[in-house]
């Protein structure tokens, strides 16, 4: 039996606890720096078809729905007209058990937890060294803990510690020259929205989502305002905890539309890092999954799907011991995936009224054009 050790207890390490329970030739240890997983009711996350198809091999579909949502359609405004730009059936690309699905990522993560025995995670373990030792690599953590194992997965996040530790170079982030705003708002405080959709606000250098993640309860709300940083104010990353930085975010949105902004509770904002260019370990004993390996800007809502996608690929190159496959064709879709990440959040924030109204008139026939919704989202969503 090969030992396996994951590091990073997020929606990557996770998933790939739990699918190689499936796998006997495999033992696995989860190693995640902080003491506890915060499971606080948190922020949404949207699950698109490709990645709801992979969670219900783990028993996703069993599940309450009421702790899901299944929306039908996405409903595009401007955020200075109160009327509908156009709709995007989203749920054409569902089947009867894999349906594009919103949630409470607390709630994810509880449901992956679960199915986990409490003895293959170690809490309060931050990797400290990480040693080629042959055929063998040797982890050391800073509670002077250290094991070898056969393979080593890094889950640890945008700003992996465990890739440092084992290369010269890391992979290329840069500042994405936005902010991100998370918060929750009351279905009462908000209208002419439906509540089965999702809704999407287009701005000038702004742009926001709201959805709900259950049937009843509050909507979620994220939104990406563009603004620059100095390199100075992001290496003080705990600026960015404070209220100060909040209200200065939101004094940064023109009136017209930070009226959404006041409504919201539990607002947090946060800078935007992305990957730049991919770090290719040269080990074939040592692989990365989710942020670790590409973070994507958030202009797709893909940032989970692809993580639990490019997990279970890991995993199935383990079983037919093709590993060495993994990197070109995850390096593949993450392309496909950046590329359309990119372009929507150019096309969501133009501000010239003449590319807007060109915008929505070309999106109204887009929408519609089948040819082009398989092509853009059906070669993401099925996999």
């Amino acid at each position: 039996m090969k030992k396996i050790a994951i590091i990073g207890a997020g929606i990557s390490g996770l998933y790939l606890a739990n699918i190689f329970k499936q796998n006997s030739d495999f033992k696995v240890l989860l190693f995640e720096k902080n003491e506890e997983i915060n499971l606080d009711d948190g922020y949404g996350i949207q699950l698109s078809n490709n990645s709801v198809k992979l969670l219900n091999y783990i028993g996703f579909d069993q599940l309450d729905n009421s702790q899901k949502f299944f929306p039908d359609n996405l409903d595009f405004y401007s955020i200075d007209n109160p009327d509908k730009i156009c709709d995007l059936n989203i749920s054409k690309f569902n089947s009867a058990n894999n349906k594009y699905t919103t949630i409470k990522r607390s709630s994810l993560i509880k449901f992956l937890i679960s199915k986990i025995s409490k003895n293959d995670i170690f809490y309060g373990h931050d990797i400290s060294k990480i040693d080629l030792k042959e055929d063998k690599i040797e982890l050391s953590f800073s509670n002077e803990y250290s094991e070898k194992f056969d393979y080593l997965i890094i889950a640890d996040g945008v700003f992996s510690k465990s890739s440092s530790l084992i290369s010269n170079s890391k992979n290329s982030l840069k500042f994405n020259n936005s902010v991100a705003i998370r918060g929750t708002i009351n279905r009462d405080k908000i209208e002419k929205i439906n509540f089965q959709n999702i809704s999407l606000f287009l701005g000038a250098n702004f742009h926001y989502v709201i959805y709900p993640t259950s049937e009843n309860e509050d909507l979620n709300f994220i939104g990406i305002l563009r603004k620059n940083l100095n390199k100075d104010r992001l290496k003080n990353y705990q600026q960015f905890n404070s209220s100060d930085f909040v209200d200065e975010i939101v004094s940064e949105i023109p009136p017209t539309y930070n009226q959404i902004i006041h409504k919201l509770d539990n607002l947090k904002c946060f800078p935007v890092f992305i990957t730049d260019e991919i770090l290719h370990l040269n080990n074939k004993n040592i692989f990365t999954v989710g942020d670790a390996f590409f973070a994507f800007p958030p202009s797709f809502a893909q940032g989970a799907s692809q993580s639990i996608e490019g997990s279970h690929e890991l995993f199935q190159n383990f079983s037919i011991n093709e590993t060495e496959k993994y990197f070109p064709r995850r390096l593949q879709k993450t392309k496909m995936v950046n590329k359309r990440s990119k372009f929507n959040q150019f096309a969501f924030h133009l501000s010239n009224p003449l590319f807007i109204l060109t915008r929505n008139l070309i999106m109204k026939r887009l929408v519609k054009n089948e040819k082009f919704l398989e092509s853009y989202l059906g070669k993401i969503y099925d996999n």
